[in-house]
């Protein structure tokens, strides 16, 4: 016996009940299930499919498909980091080695003077407050689509879900280190001022990263690494 259309799609809704909700791994885990329902077919072919499914489902042991997603979520961070240090060795070549020493620079000087130091803040402060609001709404947006049951990757999950976490707060922490340091900058020599100005200046680099560079590339990287990704998003 082989597995019909609307079995495939029976074991797709499946999977989705069982807390599966990135399609790719969905995917992997219906091809595994298809093709175990049709060996256990030959060996027992009196089996309705929703047995054979529950008998295959079985041998995924107590915890379900758990395994599978944290095995799937692992190798997936790793090419995320990867994709990651793509874009960071960018900005070791001209002309972003420029913008590199420019930002530098910029928090070089700023640090050395507590009133461009509380202006910086204070832009930094309207930022995190417009960035909240803009969070909300994507939460909303994420949600509904969850909803609808529309087809996410598990990249392109990981790419939205890193901008959301990492913008507000990465910003939240800048601010809470400039509260702790604003009463010792006076105090620091050169050397400690622009270990601080480096430090912030990476902590900018890997903030527009996550929460400008990758969402702008989401669809080349999601075709790059799904070839079925358009097709898929079109039907």
């Amino acid at each position: 016996m082989k597995i019909t259309e609307s079995q495939i799609q029976n074991l797709y809704k499946f999977t989705r009940q069982h807390y599966v909700y990135h399609y790719d791994v969905q995917t992997e885990l219906v091809d595994h299930l298809a093709n175990d329902i049709e060996d256990i077919w030959k060996e027992n072919p009196n089996l309705t499919f929703e047995q054979a499914r529950d008998k295959s489902f079985k041998k995924f042991g107590v915890f379900g498909f758990m395994d599978v997603i944290e095995a799937k979520q692992k190798q997936m961070n790793k090419r995320y980091w990867k994709i990651i240090w793509r874009f960071v060795k960018e900005w070791f070549s001209i002309p972003k080695i420029v913008i590199t020493c420019f930002i530098f620079l910029l928090f070089f000087t700023i640090l050395q003077n507590l009133i461009y130091l509380y202006f910086t803040l204070g832009i930094t402060f309207l930022y995190i407050i417009y960035d909240l609001f803009y969070l909300s709404r994507e939460r909303k947006r994420n949600k509904k689509k969850i909803e609808k049951q529309e087809k996410i990757f598990l990249l392109e999950a990981m790419i939205y879900e890193t901008r959301n976490n990492s913008s507000s707060i990465g910003m939240l922490n800048v601010l809470n280190m400039s509260f702790i340091f604003r009463d010792y900058l006076g105090n620091l020599n050169m050397f400690w001022i622009a270990v601080i100005a480096l430090f912030f200046t990476l902590a900018t680099i890997s903030f527009y990263i996550n929460t400008r560079i990758l969402p702008q590339k989401a669809e080349e990287l999601l075709q790059e690494t799904y070839p079925e990704y358009k097709l898929v998003k079109n039907l």
